[in-house]
């Protein structure tokens, strides 16, 4: 099929004005659809959810290979494109909403190239959640920050959080050329399979804040970083000072901290601060 052509067609008579802050990109390389596809090794035991449905191309070619999918699309306009142009795959559930808000069912796998718009939340949202596996395509940019060396400028909290949940795999290289229209940027496939905890922290919902808090300042020492964090436990800005001096890597800055160092860190706070109140 000439999913290029299809796309245009589907667009003129459905008098679709595609929305930019959607990131309504429609993926029409054929063989780019049928790689992840491969990649996410698909049986007809899994229910998959696809994230941002669009036209319905990759809904249709998932529904050949799994028992059930979950296709959830936002724009009230595609919903309608997708009821009519599905409406012969009985094992399709159409969702129209946003996939962060919305009540979503159990599913097994993710394989979907959803909106850049919606990147990291809709990683952070699936890193809570239990799945077997997922395949999505996203922004170059976006992709590298999810494996990014330590101390790197694409080192961020997002890296942190996807090591700490997940083995990260950066497959193929995909040019915006296999999008219609055309994005600004490049994009890579990217397979995501949650694992067992790398290492110990005492409380996740700590953990996470501080990576949250200490990530908008990653280039000062953690010492000056942490500050902020700490008062949020009733602390006073002296108090937190006091602690924060006292932390094993409060001389280092924050970039240069490994995932396993804020897990450390999270946990010292947690037994330290009780000393300070």
């Amino acid at each position: 099929m000439n999913y290029r052509r299809r796309a245009k067609h589907l667009i003129q008579v459905y008098r679709i004005y595609l929305k930019k802050r959607l990131g309504q990109n429609f993926v029409v390389d054929e063989s780019l659809l049928n790689s992840m596809v491969s990649y996410a090794a698909l049986t007809q035991k899994d229910t998959v959810l696809e994230v941002g449905a669009g036209l319905g191309f990759l809904t249709r070619l998932l529904s050949s290979r799994c028992k059930q999918v979950i296709a959830v699309e936002v724009d009230p306009k595609l919903a309608t494109v997708l009821r009519k142009q599905l409406s012969d795959l009985e094992n399709v559930e159409l969702i129209e909403g946003d996939v962060l808000k919305a009540k979503v069912p159990r599913f097994d796998k993710v394989v979907s190239t959803p909106p850049y718009s919606i990147s990291s939340p809709l990683l952070f949202w699936l890193l809570e959640r239990p799945f077997q596996l997922a395949v999505l395509a996203f922004q170059e940019e976006f992709a590298t920050r999810l494996t990014a060396p330590v101390g790197s400028k694409d080192y961020s909290r997002l890296t942190v959080a996807a090591y700490y949940r997940a083995d990260v795999e950066l497959l193929d290289h995909v040019s915006k050329t296999s999008f219609y229209p055309p994005p600004d940027v490049d994009s890579i496939i990217v397979r995501i399979k949650p694992k067992s905890k790398p290492f110990m922290v005492e409380d996740e919902h700590t953990f996470f804040e501080l990576v949250k808090t200490v990530f908008t300042q990653r280039n000062k020492k953690l010492r000056n970083a942490v500050v902020p964090f700490i008062t949020k436990y009733g602390l006073s800005r002296d108090q937190a000072k006091v602690l924060a001096d006292t932390l094993t890597f409060h001389d280092k800055r924050v970039r240069e901290l490994a995932p396993e160092d804020f897990g450390a860190l999270s946990n010292e706070i947690i037994d330290k601060k009780h000393s300070l109140q």
